[in-house]
């Protein structure tokens, strides 16, 4: 189920990097027809509550603003704008990825904990390994490490839970290398499109034999462009980030809590026989 949800996941980013892409690339659509499927849209959404004014304004913002974004990318340059879209797509699916993996892996280990201890209670070890191996998240499993070995005594069973709670981190922890590898990418590639426009810039002028401030300034501003996507997407994935540590965070204590009232458990259960 957790590998369905991270392959829906990292396909539709793909398939909408692939279209704002595409999008992006292509020419610009024919004034006239645009005009004229914008008033036909207008006429169809008008209703007895809303004004036309309002929505024909509406319309016209949100055309204006996808001709802006569009106007931009190209101007930035194909490769390197393309580029770092392909930074944002691939770190927006490993860090969805992540927060599906991670949400599946929370449980209530409360309620874990009472069904434990009642099945060690009433049915021994047994029954209490079928309550964790019934229960899905790396809390459960780790319980069923410790209670596998709780037969061969109380310091047997906490090194199992200490070793498999480190396997469990580093599932917790996967592809996280990634996403900050993306995260520094980004900006960099930014930056490297800045200077190789400044330096397209700076030759315009050697060939031109002038300093020409329009030419100066519209080589400085299109250069720009790539540094400024590149840290606004550095941003997004990096708030990503920041959410998916604090996820890993609360796990991991929830486990190592949740491991000690197992070891006080198995500790009275052991004095109970």
């Amino acid at each position: 189920m957790k590998k369905l949800f991270a392959l829906v996941a990292v396909f539709g980013m793909l398939f909408l990097g692939a279209s704002l892409n595409a999008v992006a690339q292509e020419e610009e659509t024919d004034t006239t027809t645009m005009e004229e499927m914008a008033d036909t849209t207008a006429v169809t959404a008008v209703t007895a509550e809303t004004p036309v004014e309002e929505i024909t304004a509406t319309a016209e913002e949100g055309g204006e603003l996808h001709k802006k974004i569009k106007a931009k990318f190209i101007e930035g340059g194909a490769s390197f704008m393309g580029a770092i879209l392909l930074t944002l797509i691939f770190g927006l699916a490993l860090a969805i990825e992540r927060i599906i993996y991670l949400n599946l892996a929370t449980t209530n280990t409360d309620k874990l904990l009472k069904k434990v201890e009642t099945a060690l209670e009433s049915d021994g070890l047994d029954a209490a390994k079928e309550v964790c191996r019934n229960t899905r998240g790396p809390v459960a499993s780790i319980f069923y490490q410790g209670l596998d070995r709780a037969e061969e005594g109380i310091e047997a069973a906490e090194k199992s839970v200490i070793s498999y709670g480190s396997v469990q981190m580093g599932l917790l922890e996967k592809n996280l290398s990634w996403i900050s590898l993306f995260i520094a990418i980004a900006p960099m590639l930014g930056f490297m499109g800045t200077v190789i426009g400044m330096i397209d810039a700076f030759d315009k002028i050697r060939i031109a034999g002038t300093v020409s401030a329009q030419l100066v300034a519209g080589g400085i501003q299109i250069a720009l462009i790539t540094t400024v996507t590149g840290l606004i997407i550095a941003v997004i994935l990096q708030i990503f980030y920041n959410y998916i540590l604090t996820k890993i965070d609360a796990l991991v204590n929830n486990m190592e809590d949740s491991s000690i009232s197992l070891i006080d458990m198995l500790v009275k259960y052991n004095l109970k026989k």
